[in-house]
């Protein structure tokens, strides 16, 4: 019996080597699982425990043409804020999970729960025409006893249809979300979302048709677009980033509205509360309603752009035919000269031509204006102050015609030095006699060499082309950053579009905001192409040796008018940079260069009667790049703060009084040690020794009404505190330039000249397009200085075309009216 001592022997190994049987851990409570048959749309009330595991089964018919949402709504009774319920949805293709009590986080890490959870399931796509799925609901706890009320609904109207509205509630624990199929022939739409109530702050997203669906405020930013809302938000939406040919519209409500500007709820802190306990808030329920219609199609966009190029071209055309009529009346002019000049068969001589036929006033020994380039000759006005003229004098008999007629060549500038600036060509005694005298005409403010004056505001348009340059390459670096960083993230709070009219392109998402700007650079262009076309007819009449451009008329600086063109383009293309992405921290992309505008069209008023003294480009610049600092820090610091209103307001009163200074004494003074000494002797010999009134009385008036305007915007500035602190910047400005363009008229008329058809056309036109301008500008379609949900609630449908909205228009007008403008400071000294 070998064989059984052998099987007998392998039989007690293998007890012996096998482990012992596992023992049940009487600290383990048996699971008793009970699983229920369950229907849809009713309630079932009922509890469960530690030792429990209820299993609710579903089934339901799922179409492959139609889509239908299934919601499971719980609700726990027990009051076991420490032993959650927790439920668990298992499909076909997904699992959600969540707790009730429903914990969500909000700022600070405040905590707060939800006794009431309603969520929609995932739906799994099927690939056969009709499929019956199944799902389970699984209720389980760590508490003793806890009751609690499920129930799954279907959901109506899940599916979304174009132009038609839905209306639905939403609260922070009950999100929503709506399925959306872009129908055939349509490649882009637009989501809005409205609610009558701003309160409670809520998030609207746009999210792929994928499983999980982000809805709940912790994580609704995990994927797709989205933006926070009070009561208006718009999401356009395009075919290309979506496989599927759909998308889902999540409405989510925030814990708190703190995001949308909205102060934070009370939250209890003492002692005797933990500072983990969460806070019941209770129903924070929004209604909310939702419509999702087509967008522009492409075809919209083609004409939309040829619309914006074909206005601004015209002006091209325009200025074209002008040019055409004005050389055949040259040439015809000149015709009529030479036909006149060639002796009389009769008489033998010349024919005489009165001025009247050559379209200029007969020659008058005094004037405040020039005349046009080339065609006539006048004298100077005596310049009283910043252009004005109590008594008039000529200054072409000051300087013989013969010192100058000699002159067959432009100077060369390459032998001019800087050192040269301050010195009168042709002077024999002190500068401060001439400047001082009561009475200055043109010719005193105009005795430098035409050399150095012609490199000196050469400068401006140099220093301005590589500040241009330096300033925009950061700037379209950094907008290109913004804009990756939204289409990357789908954050579309970053940036404050008019979501209501913002047509993306390619990766732009505003391209409307951006194609407007297009006027700025083209009309820029052609205020350039019309300066060199003048600055060339200049330089050929000087080549002739023709002795109106040589002593007539006011002196020829271009230089300014250069700068002015380039700062024109620049906005325009600065302006399109902002509108990439419009926000707080990128404000003075839009805003520098018109700064810059504003401070040249002033020097170059000013240059007319004062080419000797105006001011350096260095210094100019230098004075434009203080406003502009102190317009980054005004908006970074300025709101509400009274510091530094004081501040500003003081040094605003104490530059105008420099200035004042500045432009009363011609620059005869000097900022030293003995200013105080100095001041305090012209108000005794002047106010107390003898009570004369001040020598130039038009400078004073002017000077008086500019410091009555500046004090009275550095009171209201420090008394009302305007949050838009930029824009406040800029309209002082601008009012200081209308003030002196009004004097700069005003003393010309009276001075005894006239203001002829085309230039009183020109001033009218470009006054009637600036308030059409203005009007849409205060339109105000969205602001940074609100939350980016406030600013949404200034969105506005389109206007114009379907594809431009009032913001648009604004830089359509407000292009073609600083070109007017600038077409009036080349005329008003040729044609007034």
């Amino acid at each position: 019996m070998p064989s059984a001592g052998a099987a007998a022997l392998a039989w007690a190994l293998f007890w012996l080597l096998a482990p012992p049987p596992a023992l049940p851990d009487p600290l383990e409570p048996k699971k008793n699982v009970e699983q229920k048959d369950a229907v849809f749309d009713r309630i079932y009330s009922d509890w469960v425990a530690g030792d429990t595991l209820n299993i609710y089964a579903f089934n339901h018919t799922v179409l492959r043409n139609r889509t239908e949402g299934v919601r499971v709504s719980v609700n726990v009774l027990s009051d076991h804020k420490d032993l959650p319920v927790l439920f668990v949805v298992r499909q076909k293709e997904a699992v959600v999970s969540f707790q009730v009590p429903l914990i969500l986080r909000g700022l600070y890490q405040r905590k707060y729960a939800y006794q009431e959870v309603s969520r929609t399931l995932c739906q799994p796509q099927t690939k056969v025409e009709v499929e019956t799925q199944h799902f389970f609901v699984d209720v389980s706890t760590l508490s003793l006893n806890a009751s609690y009320q499920l129930r799954v609904t279907r959901v109506e109207n899940f599916v979304l249809r174009t132009n038609e509205a839905f209306t639905f509630n939403a609260t922070a624990s009950q999100p929503q979300y709506f399925k959306y199929e872009f129908p055939d022939g349509v490649d882009s739409v637009i989501v809005k979302v409205t609610s009558a109530m701003a309160f409670p702050c809520s998030v609207i997203s746009i999210q792929d048709i994928l499983c999980p669906v982000y809805d709940l405020d912790n994580n609704v930013a995990f994927i797709g677009m989205y933006q926070t809302m009070t009561k208006k938000a718009a999401i356009t939406v395009q075919r290309k980033d979506f496989p599927s040919n759909s998308f889902y519209v999540v409405v989510v409500v925030k814990t708190e509205d703190e995001a949308c500007g909205g102060a934070l709820p009370y939250y209890p802190l003492s002692k005797r509360t933990s500072p983990d306990k969460p806070v019941d808030q209770h129903n924070r329920q929004k209604m909310l309603e939702v419509m999702v219609s087509p967008a522009i199609t492409s075809e919209a966009y083609v004409n939309s752009m040829l619309f914006c190029l074909g206005i601004f071209l015209s002006f091209y055309v325009i200025t074209v035919l002008i040019a055409c009529w004005e050389n055949c009346r040259q040439h015809k002019k000149k015709g009529l000269l030479a036909a006149m000049d060639s002796p009389s068969l009769d008489t033998g001589h010349a024919h005489s031509i009165p001025d009247s036929f050559l379209g200029h006033a007969p020659y008058m020994g005094c004037g405040y204006g020039s005349f046009e380039n080339g065609s006539s000759c006048s004298t100077e006005a005596i310049t009283d102050s910043m252009g004005s003229a109590d008594v008039s004098y000529g200054y072409v008999g000051e300087r013989s015609l013969e010192n100058v007629a000699g002159r067959p060549r432009l100077d060369s500038l390459s032998s001019v030095e800087e050192d040269d600036y301050d010195t009168l060509a042709d002077i024999d005694y002190d500068k401060n006699v001439i400047r001082t005298k009561q009475y200055l005409c043109v010719a005193d403010l105009a005795r430098k060499d035409k050399r150095v004056l012609r490199k000196k505001y050469q400068i401006y348009f140099w220093n301005i082309a590589t500040i241009a340059v330096f300033y925009a390459l950061p700037v379209v670096q950094l907008v290109i950053t913004y804009q990756t960083v939204v289409n990357v993230t789908g954050n579309q709070d970053i940036c404050y579009y008019n979501f209501l009219c913002a047509h993306p392109l390619g990766n732009l998402s505003a391209f409307n905001n951006i194609i407007s700007n297009l006027g700025y650079v083209l009309l820029g262009l052609l205020f350039l192409l019309i300066i060199l076309q003048r600055e060339i007819n200049y330089n050929r009449a000087l080549m002739r040796n023709d002795t109106h451009a040589l002593e007539c008329g006011i002196p020829k600086h271009f230089g300014l008018f250069y700068a002015m063109g380039t700062a024109l383009m620049m906005e325009g293309l600065l302006s399109a940079c902002y509108h990439v992405c419009p926000n707080y921290t990128n404000f003075q992309f839009d805003t520098s260069f018109m700064y810059m505008i504003a401070g040249l069209c002033m020097l170059k008023l000013y240059q007319k009667r004062h080419p000797d003294i105006n001011a350096s480009a260095y210094s100019a610049y230098a004075c434009l790049a203080v406003v502009i600092f102190f317009s980054v820090i005004g908006v970074v610091f300025g709101k509400g703060n009274m510091v530094f209103w004081i501040i500003f307001s003081v040094m605003h009163i104490m530059a105008t009084l420099l200035l004042s200074t500045q432009l009363y004494y011609m620059g005869r003074w000097k900022l030293d040690t003995g200013i105080l000494r100095r001041i305090l002797h012209v108000m005794y010999t002047d106010c107390v020794r003898q009570c004369s009134g001040p020598m130039y009385v038009d400078r004073m008036v002017l000077l008086v009404m500019g410091n009555i305007i500046n004090w009275s915007l550095a009171a209201y500035g420090l008394l009302v505190r305007p949050n838009d602190f930029a824009s406040y910047l800029l309209a002082i400005g601008i009012c200081n330039l209308l003030l002196y363009f009004a004097f700069y008229i005003i003393m010309k008329l009276r001075s005894g000249e006239r203001i002829k058809l085309i230039p009183l056309l020109c001033i009218i036109g470009t006054s009637v397009v600036w308030g059409f301008a203005l009007f849409f500008f205060f339109q105000g379609l969205s602001t940074w200085q609100k939350t980016p949900a406030e600013s949404r609630e200034h969105n506005r449908d389109c206007i114009l075309l379907d594809f431009f909205d009032d913001h648009d228009i604004w830089h359509f007008l407000s292009s073609i009216a600083m070109f007017g403008s600038f077409l009036v400071l080349l005329r008003c000294a040729l044609k007034i």
